[in-house]
């Protein structure tokens, strides 16, 4: 059920959430003071080591009539588009190195390599999912308004369609984006709230998709000559590419169990250590090396993410350990799992809040009293927290 009140959920009094939002600024501080060269190394070597990747990409296609070569040059400008798009572009974007004052990695002057054009993504996404992040009616990222993804959404016959909605979200990830910042609830009900606002966005939507469209179907094609086919074919198959990845990588740190959803009531009055507390809540990480980290844009560290999103994503590493400390020292939970294991997560979510609630709470209960009996036969809380939440004391600093 959606959450009205962050602190009684969270078994925090007004002090503990307050000396845990003053830990949370400690760490902001701490990273924003020592940034500097070794930060700034590493988003100039990414954007680098991904250039190199495309131009070798795009190479590759001059010979695409050749099976290995149309395989090689997809394979690479797929990795190209991951990470432009996810390490590269949503972390720039994000503002996240905007204090090395650099004019071409610039969260004002980025547009990426997506077909969304980036002054409306900082919109829905940096502004509206972080500020209001998983809570009902003000995040649209909470179903991208084509799912239902909690109980607490009301059930429509439409959502039985929403293992097939959610496939066609998936393959066409890219598109998903580009149409997120408009209004489109009021598009269904034929109640848009601005209609010219939505149709300057929309004629936006439409410049920027013909733009990158036309180079990876048109202009790139045309370059290969009598290739133009097969280096057609591998670009789409290296936009497919980068529209599943994205697609899994973000559901991934949104949908899992135990990623909690909001009422509106939070929001009245919030602190900033209980939106810190939310964003915690909220979001969900997965395991990983470096390399598989680096793929999905630091957002296997999706709680850090969404803690700091302005910070340097390199420095995600260091910071959740000392999130994870924050957590063990308030006793609160820090979601993570495998990557396969999360994923499923949230598919297996998707599938089942196709379904009514009756039946889906009946899946619901039985899978609870199933964690219930395998959580208490490999741990149980401590005595000590136990006392604190019944007593409502606060965490000693």
């Amino acid at each position: 059920m959606a959450i009205s009140d962050i602190k009684e959920f969270a078994h925090l009094t007004e002090a503990d959430v307050e000396a845990l939002g003053e830990e949370f600024d400690a760490i902001r501080r701490d990273v924003e003071e020592s940034r500097g060269a070794a930060d700034e190394e590493y988003i100039r070597s990414i954007i680098k080591t991904q250039r190199r990747i495309e131009i070798a990409g795009r190479a590759a296609l001059f010979g695409s009539v050749v099976p290995p070569l149309w395989m090689a040059g997809a394979a690479l400008l797929g990795v190209a588009k991951i990470l432009e798009n996810m390490e590269i572009g949503h972390n720039v974007m994000h503002g996240q190195w905007d204090w090395m004052n650099d004019p071409e990695i610039h969260s004002a002057t980025w547009e990426w390599d997506n077909v969304c054009p980036a002054e409306q993504w900082k919109h829905s996404h940096n502004y509206l999912h972080h500020t209001y992040t998983n809570v009902l009616g003000k995040d649209k990222d909470v179903g991208y308004e084509i799912l239902r993804v909690t109980s607490d959404q009301k059930w429509n016959p439409v959502n039985l369609g929403q293992p097939v909605f959610n496939t066609l979200l998936m393959l066409l990830f890219q598109h998903g984006v580009a149409i997120h910042d408009l209004d489109i609830e009021g598009l269904l009900r034929r109640d848009i709230q601005d209609p010219e606002e939505f149709k300057a966005k929309l004629e936006q939507v439409g410049r920027k998709m013909r733009k990158q469209m036309g180079k990876d179907y048109i202009l790139f094609p045309l370059l290969t000559g009598p290739f133009f086919i097969t280096t057609l074919t591998a670009n789409m198959a290296a936009n497919l590419i980068r529209n599943v990845w994205s697609y899994a990588i973000i559901f991934c740190g949104h949908f899992p169990d135990g990623a909690e959803v909001f009422t509106e009531d939070q929001l009245e009055n919030e602190t900033q250590g209980e939106w810190y507390l939310r964003q915690l809540l909220g979001s969900a990480n997965f395991t990983g090396n470096r390399l598989m980290h680096v793929m999905s844009g630091s957002l296997g560290y999706q709680i850090e993410h969404h803690l700091f999103p302005d910070l340097p994503s390199n420095r995600y590493p260091e910071i959740a350990e000392r999130v994870k400390e924050i957590c063990a020292k308030y006793d609160l939970p820090y979601n993570i799992g495998p990557f396969p294991k999360q994923f499923w997560k949230s598919i297996r979510t998707i599938w089942r809040l196709a379904l009514p609630n009756k039946k889906f709470a009946a899946e619901q209960q039985a899978h609870e009293s199933e964690g219930l009996r395998r959580d208490q036969a490999t741990s149980t809380p401590s005595a000590e927290a136990e006392a604190r939440r019944d007593r409502k004391e606060p965490v000693a600093a």
